[in-house]
């Protein structure tokens, strides 16, 4: 690999697979190459350098790094660090950690970029990028622009940059201890899933008021205790076998790179992500009446209902970390969250989605409440839904169903939002359907009142695909 400006190579071809919507991903070492880490970086670095040129006039951007515990991301990070130095960027590496993290770096070190090497919740093989630029989120136009940028060669040159390690962990654990504003003390189950975010929580605790139980903290890049995706309940089942034995008031479960939280009560019940808003968004509707609060098309309806019964804004918006980010941004939201457990806070906080801040934030709410979680729980409406179905439908396929559904949907002249797939509102209740920015398969969700609405609902679901030659499983 090329180390000084006279020898670099000056364009890429990659694998087109793991140029994705929201990040980079692919298996390391097939889809997935330390070659095309360092090019990824060049072409980050050039982008960065025009976009501080266009914003204020300077040429030398300063870019955070960091990496997850993955088995492959210390070679990973190691051909990033070159190329943007390569491409003429300061490098500030804040080394192993949560993707949080370093969203944090670059924001409170006033950077002017960061990038994450994670795979997230991926299996073990596979690795990626996250990107923040100039504090925005970075995705879809903007991440082909990489690959456009890499294969074409117009990559910046010159002067190579310097990189400085900055250990960030003091600074960002204080940012997470000055957010509890808990009265009683708790006792709280937390894993980890030897995920990057394991040594910040282990810290967390430390200081934190209460009693914690630390799971599977050690950052190990094989996840050997379980899959590290809070969203399924089967990588669940350690913390409420925890939380039962050990009578906690809740237990707290972190994703592969500490962006997305799961959490389950004092029963050991799963209280979803849509759930957690409502709980979240009581505690801000009380400081900030009449605010913005956003969540994804696959959220309950409850959830709408009762941020508007309490007085605030609810906003459907687009599923996606990185749509929901930037939505907050533009309307001023002060919290947003997603089903797969993304929760945004940008009250008190910086508006990026941090699962050991929103842990922090759910405990304090705990804490002041005075209740058990679990009533919390139970105090929300009660409503049936499936889990989020997902089917196979070719990437050349599945944005046309969802025109052809759409297209029926208004001739009949339905009920439904068209802000992300369809979301059709009945007498029953609600059914989604909409295409994967990520994958090739269509996603649809039913909630109904009454199991009989709900059997209606999945049977409209069901005839708008055959209608579209698409079988519903």
């Amino acid at each position: 690999m090329p180390s000084s400006p006279a020898s670099i190579a000056t364009a890429h071809g990659f694998s087109p697979a793991i140029f994705r919507e929201y990040d980079i991903r692919g298996v390391f070492g097939a889809s997935l190459r330390e070659e095309d880490a360092y090019f990824i970086a060049r072409a980050f670095a050039t982008r960065a350098a025009r976009a501080l040129l266009e914003s204020v006039g300077g040429t030398k951007p300063t870019i955070c790094m960091g990496r997850d515990g993955r088995l492959s991301s210390p070679q990973l990070a190691d051909a990033v660090c070159r190329g943007l130095l390569d491409s003429g960027a300061d490098v500030v590496d804040i080394g192993l950690g949560p993707t949080p993290m370093l969203y944090f770096a670059a924001k409170t070190l006033g950077a002017t970029a960061g990038i994450m090497v994670t795979g997230s919740h991926n299996p073990p093989d596979h690795n990626g990028f996250k990107f923040v630029l100039q504090n925005a989120a970075f995705y879809g136009a903007d991440i082909q622009g990489l690959r456009a940028l890499a294969e074409s060669g117009d990559l910046n040159t010159g002067a190579r940059g310097t990189r400085t390690a900055k250990d960030i962990k003091k600074s960002y654990l204080d940012a997470l201890i000055t957010a509890y504003a808990g009265e009683e003390n708790l006792r709280c189950a937390w894993d980890a899933g030897n995920g990057a975010a394991g040594e910040i929580m282990s810290l967390l605790i430390d200081k934190l008021a209460g009693q914690h139980i630390a799971l599977n903290a050690a950052i190990d890049g094989t996840f050997p205790a379980h899959h590290p995706d809070p969203t399924v309940p089967k990588n669940l089942e350690q913390l409420i076998s925890t939380v039962r034995s050990q009578r906690c008031d809740l237990g707290i479960a972190f994703d592969g790179d500490g962006d997305r939280i799961g959490v389950v009560d004092d029963e050991g019940e799963i209280l979803w992500g849509d759930q957690l808003i409502v709980l979240l968004a009581a505690e801000i509707l009380k400081e900030r009446p009449g605010a913005t609060i956003i969540a994804d098309v696959k959220a309950s309806g409850v959830l709408f209902e009762e941020i508007t019964r309490m007085g605030g804004n609810a906003l459907m918006w687009k599923t996606g970390h990185s749509l929901i980010k930037s939505k907050m941004a533009e309307t001023g939201a002060p919290l947003a969250g997603e089903m797969s457990g993304h929760i945004f806070f940008a009250d008190k906080y910086y508006g990026f989605d941090d699962a050991l801040y929103a842990a922090v934030r759910v405990l304090s709410m705990l804490s002041c409440s005075g209740k058990k979680l679990s009533d919390l729980r139970k105090n929300l409406p009660k409503r049936i839904n499936t889990p989020e179905l997902r089917f196979a439908c070719p990437d050349t396929r599945k944005f046309d169903v969802i025109a052809e559904v759409k297209s029926r949907l208004t001739t009949a002249g339905a009920l439904f939002s068209d802000v992300d797939g369809v979301r059709v509102t009945t007498k029953d209740g609600w059914w989604l359907l909409r295409a994967s920015n990520t994958q090739a398969v269509l996603v649809a969700r039913c909630e109904a009142a009454t199991e009989t609405g709900l059997a209606a609902l999945k049977e409209d679901l069901r005839n708008q695909l055959a209608l579209s030659s698409v079988s519903l499983p």
